[in-house]
């Protein structure tokens, strides 16, 4: 090692942020263990690296006993008092020493550390970055598929999709290019690992993100999202600039905003609705397409029970109740829906679910929501 291996050692600290001081400390303790591979694993030696130079010293260490018994790591107190009139018994004595062919050793071991070095900080950058990505969308490559789980590369790091976060129905086909949602980035020695999904909620909100400028500037606010991957997604929307209708932003010229996702999303019906600080508005808004009669809600419980038409009931609670499963979610109320003559028949207690006192107004009846469903 030379002058010009510090000068490139130095070059590598400005370019990759390597420090120079710990690739040297690096260097010198693999080329301890460099020496004692090749002239014997009991002597104790210690290896400096001159930071301007490059030069290498291998410094034999001996500890100072009353009689040696082993002169390769002893040295009798006769002897070190021969060097220097101060030593005791217990102090330790370097000994420089110079071993035929170390020079090519201490080259090649100093090589490979560099390199070790580079890989770990290339890891450490991609760990970083990804780390930062969390809950962003990136565009990853199929790489293999094994046991429902596929891997994935983003440049030069490994993604996964687990069979729990793939959407049932979407198949992946080698080399294939698809968007995917950052969740987490776990550090590995091997880099790191980044864990991706297909069937978060973020994606969808990302991917109007992407596609909707007024999202992306803060016109229009996505309040909540609620998602049943490949079937159903209800978006709350609120717009900041009353001239801009956060629905028809959402949805485009001809509804081509909204179709862009629902095509990256392979047909998944989206719901957009307008979010309201109004309980009883936001959850006649939320149960679209259905119609909403009446709404009475528990402040506390955050419970509501909603009255919808006949006709309407089936639509109101959705196949299998996914219309207010997901608008329970969307607002962050329970929701009972009922009809009028289910409501009827019934012996339910209004004025204990209300909590009503003598003096409090009656809540306001035929509340109802735009019909906001944009992909039949």
């Amino acid at each position: 090692m030379n002058v010009e291996f510090i000068k490139a050692l130095n070059d590598l600290e400005k370019e990759k942020h390597i420090s120079k001081e710990e690739i040297i400390e690096a260097i010198e303790t693999a080329l301890v263990l460099a020496y004692k591979k090749n002239y014997g694993s009991y002597q104790n030696v210690r290896v400096v690296v001159d930071n301007d130079t490059g030069d290498v010293a291998v410094l034999m260490r001996k500890d100072v006993v009353e009689e040696a018994s082993d002169e390769m790591i002893e040295v009798s107190l006769e002897d070190a008092l021969s060097l220097d009139s101060r030593y005791q018994i217990g102090d330790v004595i370097e000994y420089q020493v110079e071993p035929k062919a170390f020079g090519r050793i201490a080259a090649q071991t100093a090589k490979q550390v560099v390199v070790q070095k580079i890989r770990e900080a290339e890891r450490g950058n991609a760990y970083e970055d990804f780390v930062n990505r969390q809950g962003e969308i990136v565009t990853a490559r199929v790489e293999r598929i094994s046991n429902d789980t596929v891997f994935l590369t983003i440049g030069d790091t490994d993604g996964i999709l687990s069979i729990s976060e793939q959407v049932q129905g979407e198949d992946f086909r080698l080399n294939e290019d698809i968007k995917v949602y950052v969740m987490d980035v776990k550090r590995t020695t091997r880099g790191p690992q980044i864990f991706l999904s297909r069937s978060h909620p973020g994606l969808v909100k990302k991917l109007f993100e992407l596609e909707v400028p007024e999202i992306a500037d803060g016109t229009v606010e996505i309040k909540g999202i609620a998602r049943e991957a490949g079937s159903r997604t209800k978006l709350a929307v609120m717009s900041h600039d009353e001239n801009v209708d956060p629905i028809g932003a959402c949805v485009g010229s001809r509804g081509s905003r909204v179709q862009n996702i629902v095509d990256e999303l392979f047909g998944e019906k989206i719901d957009i609705i307008v979010w309201d600080d109004v309980p009883e508005m936001l959850i006649s808004n939320v149960l679209s397409p259905a119609k909403v009669e009446e709404v009475y809600i528990a402040i506390d419980e955050r419970a509501a029970i909603v009255v919808v038409p006949e006709e309407q009931l089936s639509l109101a609670i959705g196949r299998e109740g996914q219309n207010v499963r997901l608008a329970a979610r969307v607002s962050g109320w329970k929701i009972d829906i009922k009809s009028k003559s289910q409501l009827e028949d019934s012996d339910f207690d209004f004025e204990s679910f209300l909590d009503v006192d003598e003096n409090e107004e009656d809540v306001d009846e035929n509340k109802e929501g735009p019909e906001q469903d944009v992909e039949e």
